[in-house]
């Protein structure tokens, strides 16, 4: 196990922001997970898992503690009945390279989820989703290390308390639970329309009508590089801000003075609106200050061009929320989570 001191976080994160950890140790196992974190209660240290730092903002104080960068690898079929492959994976490995593992394959059910940066063990923490897929719909379970009770622990799909972008690794078990490893069930029956509406947008002005898991791979993949900017260029974490979910009155309200709002109806009545199309319809799409900018092809994005300190992205991010809340009624809230 690599432990080093003092080292600074915004090396570990894509939004190149934050101060040192006091420990950083990088663990390859369960074991070697297990044994981290008995010292860190022994020396009461507070623990954070770090994965690939691409959902992650760090504060300019650092972190006090122990940060631990789990690199547990692991990929193995341990079921496949011809139609369906249940796949366990180590989640020190890395996402995208797991996605083009299973298109290699040709198995359907995360090839949306395609060009997403960051590790394995992250992607259930906020039922990470992309272009109609999200991780919730192919997990069957996950084990983790329970710091609490002191034991390795299989938490079933159930058991995670999936939402959109949301799991009870974020809230109610925020923190309690280190993911070692999750275990997807895919298949072999082939993609089918309709797909997402900016996917299907794609391949329809591409003239594709033949659907197989690496075509749809490439499809998205060719859509988030024109959308997203590449972190090791424009430091960025991709979505800043969650999709706000909004009751059907203030829907029906907005529309009389925008009509072309886009929402998406949710099974509990209420309404997902883009944050995207709101921040752009503030008119802040290009919008720099602080060091910091709205990305010019995704008002989504918060690209860091010069920002030093964690308060420029703060004070940024907030004249943003403010903007948007004055014009529209809606606040935003951050999607990566804050060390």
């Amino acid at each position: 196990m690599d432990v080093q001191t003092g080292t600074l976080l915004k090396d570990y994160t894509t939004m190149r922001l934050g101060g040192p950890a006091r420990f950083l140790a990088t663990v390859q196992s369960s074991n070697e997970l297990a044994s981290l974190v008995r010292q860190a209660e022994q020396q009461n240290l507070p623990l954070f898992v770090l994965g690939g730092g691409s959902n992650v903002i760090v504060r300019d104080e650092g972190f006090k503690g122990i940060v631990i960068l789990n690199r547990i690898p692991g990929f193995d079929v341990i079921k496949d009945d011809g139609l369906a492959v249940t796949i366990k994976i180590g989640a020190g490995e890395v996402w995208d390279e797991v996605v083009k593992r299973t298109t290699d394959m040709n198995l359907s059910g995360i090839e949306a989820l395609s060009a997403i940066p960051g590790t394995a063990g992250a992607t259930p923490v906020q039922n990470v989703g992309a272009y109609g897929q999200e991780i919730a719909d192919t997990l069957s379970e996950l084990e983790a290390y329970d710091t609490q009770e002191h034991r390795f622990v299989i938490l079933s799909k159930m058991d995670c308390g999936f939402a959109y972008r949301y799991s009870i690794f974020k809230e109610t078990a925020h923190r309690r639970y280190i993911i070692t490893s999750i275990t997807l069930v895919l298949t072999r029956v082939a993609p089918k329309p309709p797909f997402y509406e900016s996917l299907q947008k794609y391949l329809d002005s591409h003239a594709i009508s033949y659907f197989t898991p690496q075509i749809i791979r490439d499809a998205v993949t060719a859509i988030r590089k024109e959308k997203l900017p590449s972190p090791t260029l424009h430091p960025n974490t991709g979505s800043f801000f969650k999709n706000p979910i909004i009751e059907e009155w203030l829907l029906e309200d907005l529309r009389k003075t925008y009509d072309d709002m886009p929402a998406y109806s949710m099974a509990d009545g209420t309404y997902k609106v883009p944050a995207g199309w709101l921040i752009e319809h503030a008119e802040l799409k290009g919008y720099a200050a602080h060091g910091m900018k709205v990305y010019e092809k995704n008002a989504l994005v918060l690209v860091n061009e010069t920002a030093q300190s964690y308060q420029d992205l703060v004070t940024f991010k907030e004249e943003i929320i403010m903007k948007v809340r004055d014009q529209f009624r809606i606040t935003l809230e951050q999607e990566p989570e804050t060390l």
